[in-house]
Protein backbone atom coordinates (compact mmCIF):
# COMPACT_ATOMS: atom_id res chain seq x y z
CA UNK A 1 0.00 0.00 0.00
CA UNK A 2 1.42 3.39 -0.98
CA UNK A 3 1.80 5.82 1.89
CA UNK A 4 2.76 9.51 1.78
CA UNK A 5 6.36 10.16 2.80
CA UNK A 6 7.17 13.60 4.16
CA UNK A 7 9.61 14.83 6.79
CA UNK A 8 10.06 18.40 8.00
CA UNK A 9 13.44 19.91 7.24
CA UNK A 10 13.58 22.81 9.67
CA UNK A 11 17.25 22.17 10.44
CA UNK A 12 18.29 22.98 6.87
CA UNK A 13 15.71 25.70 6.41
CA UNK A 14 14.61 24.20 3.07
CA UNK A 15 11.51 22.52 1.72
CA UNK A 16 11.49 18.86 2.74
CA UNK A 17 11.53 16.06 0.22
CA UNK A 18 8.17 14.35 -0.17
CA UNK A 19 6.48 11.70 -2.29
CA UNK A 20 3.16 9.81 -2.31
CA UNK A 21 4.31 6.52 -3.80
CA UNK A 22 6.65 5.26 -1.10
CA UNK A 23 6.36 1.58 -0.20
CA UNK A 24 7.91 -0.36 2.68
CA UNK A 25 8.04 -4.11 3.36
CA UNK A 26 9.49 -5.53 6.54
CA UNK A 27 9.25 -7.28 9.86
CA UNK A 28 10.91 -7.08 13.26
CA UNK A 29 14.15 -8.27 11.59
CA UNK A 30 14.49 -5.56 8.96
CA UNK A 31 12.85 -3.81 6.04
CA UNK A 32 13.19 -2.69 2.45
CA UNK A 33 11.67 0.61 1.35
CA UNK A 34 11.19 2.35 -1.98
CA UNK A 35 10.89 6.15 -1.92
CA UNK A 36 11.92 6.56 1.70
CA UNK A 37 12.50 10.16 2.85
CA UNK A 38 15.44 10.38 5.23
CA UNK A 39 15.10 11.81 8.71
CA UNK A 40 16.68 15.16 7.80
CA UNK A 41 14.09 15.56 5.03
CA UNK A 42 16.78 16.52 2.51
CA UNK A 43 17.04 13.28 0.53
CA UNK A 44 14.77 10.64 -0.95
CA UNK A 45 16.06 7.10 -1.32
CA UNK A 46 15.16 4.97 -4.33
CA UNK A 47 15.89 1.82 -2.32
CA UNK A 48 16.61 1.58 1.41
CA UNK A 49 17.65 -1.79 2.85
CA UNK A 50 17.62 -1.57 6.64
CA UNK A 51 18.42 -4.10 9.36
CA UNK A 52 16.99 -4.36 12.87
CA UNK A 53 19.49 -1.70 14.00
CA UNK A 54 18.66 1.55 12.20
CA UNK A 55 22.37 2.38 11.92
CA UNK A 56 22.83 -0.70 9.73
CA UNK A 57 21.55 0.06 6.22
CA UNK A 58 22.23 0.48 2.51
CA UNK A 59 20.63 3.44 0.76
CA UNK A 60 20.49 4.27 -2.96
CA UNK A 61 19.58 7.97 -2.95
CA UNK A 62 17.75 9.47 -5.91
CA UNK A 63 17.12 13.14 -5.12
CA UNK A 64 17.87 15.99 -2.75
CA UNK A 65 21.34 16.82 -1.49
CA UNK A 66 22.71 13.29 -2.06
CA UNK A 67 21.28 12.64 -5.51
CA UNK A 68 22.93 9.62 -7.12
CA UNK A 69 24.79 8.64 -3.92
CA UNK A 70 25.11 5.18 -2.40
CA UNK A 71 25.34 5.11 1.40
CA UNK A 72 26.50 2.00 3.31
CA UNK A 73 26.58 2.29 7.10
CA UNK A 74 26.87 -0.13 9.96
CA UNK A 75 27.81 -0.23 13.65
CA UNK A 76 30.51 -2.90 13.16
CA UNK A 77 32.79 -4.54 10.59
CA UNK A 78 32.37 -4.40 6.79
CA UNK A 79 34.02 -7.37 5.03
CA UNK A 80 34.54 -7.80 1.28
CA UNK A 81 35.98 -11.08 0.01
CA UNK A 82 36.27 -12.01 -3.65
CA UNK A 83 38.54 -13.83 -6.08
CA UNK A 84 38.77 -17.49 -5.07
CA UNK A 85 38.49 -18.54 -8.72
CA UNK A 86 40.92 -15.92 -10.09
CA UNK A 87 44.65 -16.01 -10.82
CA UNK A 88 47.28 -13.98 -8.97
CA UNK A 89 48.04 -11.65 -11.89
CA UNK A 90 44.37 -10.75 -12.51
CA UNK A 91 42.62 -7.66 -11.13
CA UNK A 92 40.05 -8.83 -8.60
CA UNK A 93 38.61 -5.76 -6.81
CA UNK A 94 38.36 -2.60 -8.89
CA UNK A 95 37.48 0.86 -7.54
CA UNK A 96 37.43 3.73 -10.03
CA UNK A 97 36.63 7.34 -9.17
CA UNK A 98 35.92 8.74 -12.65
CA UNK A 99 36.07 12.29 -11.25
CA UNK A 100 36.96 13.28 -7.71
CA UNK A 101 39.04 11.94 -4.84
CA UNK A 102 39.12 8.63 -2.99
CA UNK A 103 39.38 9.09 0.79
CA UNK A 104 40.24 6.16 3.08
CA UNK A 105 40.21 7.33 6.70
CA UNK A 106 40.72 5.40 9.92
CA UNK A 107 39.55 7.98 12.47
CA UNK A 108 40.65 5.95 15.48
CA UNK A 109 42.77 3.08 14.17
CA UNK A 110 45.55 1.99 11.83
CA UNK A 111 45.50 1.95 8.03
CA UNK A 112 47.20 -1.19 6.67
CA UNK A 113 48.15 -2.19 3.11
CA UNK A 114 49.43 -5.73 2.67
CA UNK A 115 50.24 -7.72 -0.43
CA UNK A 116 52.95 -9.69 -2.24
CA UNK A 117 53.85 -6.33 -3.82
CA UNK A 118 52.63 -2.78 -3.25
CA UNK A 119 52.74 -0.25 -6.07
CA UNK A 120 52.08 3.49 -5.76
CA UNK A 121 51.74 5.18 -9.15
CA UNK A 122 50.97 8.89 -9.61
CA UNK A 123 50.05 9.91 -13.16
CA UNK A 124 50.05 13.58 -14.08
CA UNK A 125 51.96 16.39 -15.73
CA UNK A 126 52.82 20.02 -15.18
CA UNK A 127 54.35 19.81 -11.70
CA UNK A 128 51.01 20.16 -9.87
CA UNK A 129 50.06 16.55 -10.70
CA UNK A 130 51.92 13.25 -10.74
CA UNK A 131 53.17 13.68 -7.16
CA UNK A 132 53.38 11.23 -4.26
CA UNK A 133 53.33 13.05 -0.90
CA UNK A 134 53.94 11.35 2.45
CA UNK A 135 53.47 13.30 5.69
CA UNK A 136 53.92 11.94 9.20
CA UNK A 137 53.38 13.92 12.41
CA UNK A 138 55.98 11.74 14.14
CA UNK A 139 58.22 9.00 12.67
CA UNK A 140 58.67 7.69 9.13
CA UNK A 141 60.50 4.35 9.22
CA UNK A 142 61.63 2.38 6.16
CA UNK A 143 62.94 -1.15 6.73
CA UNK A 144 63.93 -3.23 3.69
CA UNK A 145 66.68 -5.43 2.31
CA UNK A 146 67.48 -2.84 -0.35
CA UNK A 147 66.37 0.78 -0.81
CA UNK A 148 66.94 2.55 -4.14
CA UNK A 149 66.12 6.17 -4.93
CA UNK A 150 66.43 7.22 -8.57
CA UNK A 151 65.60 10.90 -9.04
CA UNK A 152 65.73 12.08 -12.67
CA UNK A 153 66.24 15.75 -11.78
CA UNK A 154 67.26 16.27 -8.15
CA UNK A 155 66.73 15.09 -4.58
CA UNK A 156 67.31 16.59 -1.15
CA UNK A 157 67.35 15.29 2.42
CA UNK A 158 66.87 18.14 4.88
CA UNK A 159 66.61 18.32 8.66
CA UNK A 160 67.12 21.13 11.20
CA UNK A 161 68.39 18.51 13.63
CA UNK A 162 70.83 15.60 13.56
CA UNK A 163 71.71 13.66 10.37
CA UNK A 164 73.66 10.41 10.12
CA UNK A 165 74.88 8.35 7.15
CA UNK A 166 76.32 5.00 8.21
CA UNK A 167 77.72 2.13 6.14
CA UNK A 168 79.40 -0.66 8.09
CA UNK A 169 81.06 -2.23 5.05
CA UNK A 170 81.68 0.34 2.30
CA UNK A 171 80.51 3.82 1.28
CA UNK A 172 80.95 5.36 -2.14
CA UNK A 173 80.27 9.05 -2.72
CA UNK A 174 80.66 10.29 -6.28
CA UNK A 175 79.99 13.63 -7.91
CA UNK A 176 81.58 15.83 -10.56
CA UNK A 177 81.89 18.43 -7.80
CA UNK A 178 81.73 17.92 -4.02
CA UNK A 179 81.49 20.90 -1.67
CA UNK A 180 81.65 20.75 2.10
CA UNK A 181 80.53 23.78 4.13
CA UNK A 182 80.45 24.36 7.88
CA UNK A 183 79.15 27.22 10.04
CA UNK A 184 82.67 28.64 10.07
CA UNK A 185 81.81 30.24 6.72
CA UNK A 186 79.15 32.35 8.43
CA UNK A 187 81.95 34.40 9.98
CA UNK A 188 84.46 34.28 7.15
CA UNK A 189 83.54 33.30 3.63
CA UNK A 190 85.52 30.67 1.75
CA UNK A 191 86.95 31.06 -1.74
CA UNK A 192 84.04 29.03 -3.14
CA UNK A 193 81.27 31.09 -1.57
CA UNK A 194 80.42 28.90 1.40
CA UNK A 195 78.74 31.75 3.30
CA UNK A 196 75.93 31.87 0.74
CA UNK A 197 75.24 28.17 1.29
CA UNK A 198 75.23 28.62 5.07
CA UNK A 199 72.60 31.35 4.76
CA UNK A 200 70.56 29.23 2.34
CA UNK A 201 70.52 25.96 4.28
CA UNK A 202 70.83 26.97 7.93
CA UNK A 203 67.38 26.40 9.45
CA UNK A 204 68.24 26.40 13.14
Amino acid sequence: MATPQNTENTKLGKTAEQNYSGVRYGSDHGSIAFGHVHKDGATTSSVLLQAFDGRHHVSLDKSGERIGCTQITGPKRLSIQHGEDMKEAEDCIFINAVNGNIDIIASNGKLRLQGTDIELVAVGEGGSKGNVIVRASENFDVKATKVAIDAKSSYSIVTPGKAEIIANSQMVIYSSLIRGVTDACSKKDSKLGGKRLVQKYNRV
